[in-house]
């Protein structure tokens, strides 16, 4: 009898980014941070246009 073996999967699930302002954002050299990065949030992005924590 044959036996083969399946290789158990290796995703993870990222893990969430949360940057509870700018500075924290800037002191893990994400910004800019932009719409669709990990750990973009309305509060960083003051004036709406999708990118947080730049030269607003």
């Amino acid at each position: 009898m044959r036996t083969t073996s399946r290789p158990k999967p290796t995703t993870k699930s990222p893990k969430a980014v949360y940057y509870e302002n700018c500075a924290a954002v800037r002191a893990a050299g994400a910004a800019p941070i932009r719409r669709g990065d990990p750990g973009y949030a309305r509060h960083l992005d003051r004036d709406g246009d999708g990118q947080g924590c730049g030269d607003d």
